[in-house]
């Protein structure tokens, strides 16, 4: 049993430093196991281990369906203060069904939360979705593990009497199958068609709704956010949800303006059996397609080109990135762990954006037809705004079909 003296927040001096015991540990497939304090929903989960940088929009990352299977690092310590809301989720999916990550990871303790639109502390909000937490473990030395050796599969447990059986935890991580070849889309994709009428949040005003719309847009679901969704509303759009396994007759049936291929989880490539086909089938209508994260890596396999699991993956609000479409260099919000091989596209589609960490491709479009794609989270939710201007794009593409 292992016992830590740490600092605690006390009133008196003798109580300034008090036994903690750890209830959390952290075991990878290579037997590297780290310690810490366990918070959250109580148990085990399987998973793989990636790291976020950014500093805001933990709950929005949280609840990214793109997330689902993997246990979520933050590099930034402070994560929870501002607790948790019924707004800032993502997940289509409502109330405390959930659908994004297995775990998250954290170097300092959560706080009480300090912001005026908090209505539950992260802890409880863990809780009540069976998310498992470990804090107080050194997270800088667990990113740069990450950044030597890959993303690695890993057990992450939180007992209360911080009893473990390391061995078994080890060798589950060990033969826990990981993220290749795996289609996680059926775990989060909606049940059935929906529409979406939600418009962006106002101060003081909260969410709206559309009035007059001007184009009518089915979103192919393989595991949208919300904001993505929201934004498209903003601009007028009708927007209908339709589920991820949604053939390409009756998507046509709806008579849509245009085309979304929405973010996701998994490995596009296993998705992309079934998936594929019906993004060529809808490629021969000149209905103008835009994708986004899995969305587009699945346009890619479509056009011809090929898919491959990353290294260490792209995971942060801070991540810059070359549209060579108009010159600017753009701070985006990204989410992948898997990319296009931009050496394998046909000769008929060009690149357009390019991570300007480490050159792989994050942007794609068709030299004749009105299909394009970005590997990066245009919607900013968490992060900035820079690439708001390629919904007013997919909005212009609908619109010149019809002049």
């Amino acid at each position: 049993m292992n016992i830590e003296t740490s600092p605690r927040e006390a009133g008196g001096a003798s109580d300034a430093w008090k036994p903690r015991l750890k209830t959390g540990r952290l075991a990878l497939a290579d037997g590297t196991v780290f310690e810490g304090f366990g918070f959250g929903a109580v148990g085990k989960a399987l998973g793989e281990v990636c790291f976020n940088t950014s500093m805001t929009g933990y709950q929005e990352i949280l609840t990214d369906p793109s997330y689902a299977g993997q246990f979520v690092t933050f590099t930034f310590p402070h994560i929870g203060n501002v607790g948790t809301n019924d707004e800032d989720q993502e997940q289509l999916a409502p109330g405390e069904e959930f659908t994004g990550a297995r775990g998250v990871i954290v170097k300092a303790d959560v706080t009480e939360p300090s912001n005026w639109r908090a209505a539950q502390h992260l802890d409880a909000w863990l809780k009540a979705r069976g998310i498992i937490g470990l804090c107080g473990l050194d997270t800088r030395a667990l990113t740069a593990h990450i950044r030597r050796n890959g993303m690695p599969n890993a057990a992450l447990a939180h007992a209360p009497d911080g009893l473990f059986d390391l061995p078994a935890l080890k060798a589950e991580s060990a033969a826990w199958h990981g993220l290749e070849h795996q289609d996680l889309v059926p775990d989060v994709t909606s049940d059935e068609t929906a529409s979406w009428s939600q418009t962006s949040w106002v101060f003081s005003e909260g969410f709206g709704n559309t009035g007059k719309t001007v184009h009518h847009v089915v979103a192919i679901d393989f595991g949208v956010k919300r904001n993505i969704l929201r934004l498209l509303a903003d601009r007028g759009c009708k927007i209908t949800v339709v589920p991820a396994s949604t053939g390409a007759d009756d998507i046509m049936a709806m008579n849509p303006d245009g085309i979304f291929l929405s973010n996701g989880p998994g490995d596009p490539a296993a998705t992309g059996t079934y998936a594929v086909a019906t993004l060529q089938a809808l490629m021969k209508t000149g209905l103008p397609m835009f994708g986004i994260c899995l969305g587009h890596q699945i346009l890619a396999l479509a056009l011809g080109a090929s898919t491959k699991k990353m290294h260490q993956g792209h995971h942060g609000a801070n991540h810059p990135v070359m549209d060579y479409t108009t010159g600017k260099v753009e701070v985006t919000s990204m989410n992948h762990g898997f990319t296009v091989d931009g050496d394998t596209l046909p000769d008929s589609v060009e690149a357009t954006h390019m991570s300007l960490f480490d050159s792989s491709n994050c942007g794609l479009r068709h030299k004749t037809l009105p299909i394009f794609s970005v590997q990066h989270h245009p919607e900013a939710s968490p992060g900035p705004r820079d690439s708001h201007y390629l919904f007013d794009r997919f909005v212009a593409a609908m619109k010149a079909r019809h002049s």
